[in-house]
């Protein structure tokens, strides 16, 4: 679901800005006469402090309905669209794209009438000039674009990104483009100006960037910079976080603060491994089976989904949701498959797909990345046998899974044998999950992956 901008209230005969009370609800004067809003930057999810303008969807000049996609906004974890709740005409944007504004800070104003577009885009300057000569929260050296691969940050856009007018533009003249086509451009280093858009009214579309970027790919190739390494990477840069790393950042420090300790366990998944090739056909995933595996133990061990927040008590959650650790470009995200334990695993696997199409998009909702009681992170997919995981904040306990591999074992009448056997290694809250507690919910998901017949029902 798409956001609402927030606004509040100016006249023009006294000048009036009201505080929200909230972001999501303000409290406002009116006056009669010409009355002009201001947008607000809006929290996307609970752990957002500033948001970034990825793009403009509407340009300055645009008559708006209530419900219009305004602007695409990305917030710690992803991109989303923010449509306004008023009518009127979008007078001015304080905010341009690629800059970072707090949350609650005003990006644009709306005017409800073409006779208030000149004292809004007075408001604007005024703004503009007063966040300027204030303390800036965080320096911000040549900002880089919506988090991407680092070789999609060339230094002709990093210097596009500061110049007054928007990036997609030609002689001061908006260039109407998709949010996405802009996105692509910025990946495929191309000038949107340069474009000629076959989309409704001339719009610029994903597919006339792709087809601009091929013809002039040969050009492109040869005036890449000599001491540019195979990834795309130019060695000694220094290159800023990107809004999903600076959460990554803050929620890493944070799970210092939370006393941990850990368990590791050997599994042997040659049921597993033949369950798995015998439905893969059917659209099943391993990252589903094993989420599904490790939610019927968790129901069976309800202090391992548990959680610690305040340090004083701890919370039963009343749902199984599994979040599995994934890594996209320009940082790491949990995607979450709620109720695992009750959704089979045909739904999960494709509630999964759904997931990662969505992530790799920027398109996901916060429920859908903020809302795991119990994380996965496997890298056995890279021939990783072991490691440990860092709990993330407010959760009680994360499983890092390796490869499976065959391992030579003794069998039960002595002699030598081979299986498939993989090691789990659970990092834990102290404070609430013992040891005991950890290695018997272990036992348990041994035993269901060593015997999965539930796992299809």
């Amino acid at each position: 679901m798409s956001h609402l901008l927030q606004t509040s209230f100016l006249s023009s005969s006294t000048v009036v800005r009201r505080t929200p009370t909230s972001l999501y609800r303000t409290t406002n004067r009116i006056i009669v006469r010409a009355k002009i809003r201001e947008i607000f930057m809006p929290a996307l999810s609970s752990t957002m402090t500033e948001g970034k303008i990825v793009s403009w969807i509407k340009s300055e000049g645009d008559k708006l309905s209530k419900g219009d996609s305004v602007v695409v906004v990305e917030s710690d974890k992803a991109d989303m669209d923010v449509e306004t709740f008023y009518d009127g005409i979008l007078a001015a944007i304080v905010v341009e794209e690629g800059d970072v504004a707090a949350v609650g800070s005003p990006i644009a104003f709306l005017a409800e009438a073409e006779e208030e577009i000149e004292l809004a885009k007075a408001k604007a300057l005024s703004s503009s000039s007063s966040s300027s000569t204030s303390p800036s929260p965080a320096p911000s050296p040549a900002p880089a674009p919506t988090p991407a691969p680092v070789e999609s940050q060339p230094k002709k856009v990093v210097t596009a990104a500061v110049v007054s007018k928007h990036p997609a533009s030609e002689g001061g003249k908006r260039v109407v483009a998709s949010p996405y086509a802009k996105k692509l451009a910025k990946e495929l280093k191309v000038e949107l100006g340069q474009i000629i858009g076959t989309g409704p009214s001339g719009r610029v579309v994903a597919k006339d960037v792709e087809a601009f970027a091929a013809i002039g790919s040969v050009a492109a190739t040869a005036t890449e910079p000599v001491n540019t390494a195979v990834s795309g990477v130019e060695l000694g840069t220094v290159v800023p976080f990107t809004t999903m790393q600076n959460a990554v950042s803050r929620n890493m420090v944070e799970s210092l603060g939370v006393p941990a300790f850990r368990v590791g366990y050997t599994i042997t998944t040659d049921a597993l491994d033949a369950l798995y090739k015998k439905i893969k056909s059917k659209g099943v995933t391993m990252t589903a089976l094993l989420a599904k595996a490790t939610a019927l133990a968790l129901a069976k061990h309800p202090v391992i989904n548990s959680s610690c927040r305040d340090g004083n008590s701890f919370t039963y959650n009343s749902s199984i949701n599994i979040a599995v650790a994934v890594a996209i470009d320009g940082g790491l995200i949990t995607l979450v498959l709620q109720d695992a334990d009750k959704v089979d695993v045909y739904s999960l696997s494709r509630k999964w797909k759904e997931l990662v199409d969505k992530a790799r998009a920027k398109q996901l909702q916060p429920h859908e990345y903020t809302t795991g009681t119990f994380t996965l992170s496997n890298l056995g997919m890279f021939g990783v046998d072991r490691f440990d995981a860092i709990l993330p904040p407010g959760t009680g306990a994360i499983m890092a899974v390796g490869t499976s591999q065959p391992t030579v074992v003794a069998t039960k009448d002595g002699r030598i044998g081979m299986k498939n056997q993989m090691q789990v290694n659970v990092t834990a809250d102290h404070r609430v999950i013992y040891g005991s507690d950890l290695a018997l919910f272990l036992q348990t998901l041994s035993q269901i992956i060593e015997d999965p017949k539930d796992l299809t029902f």
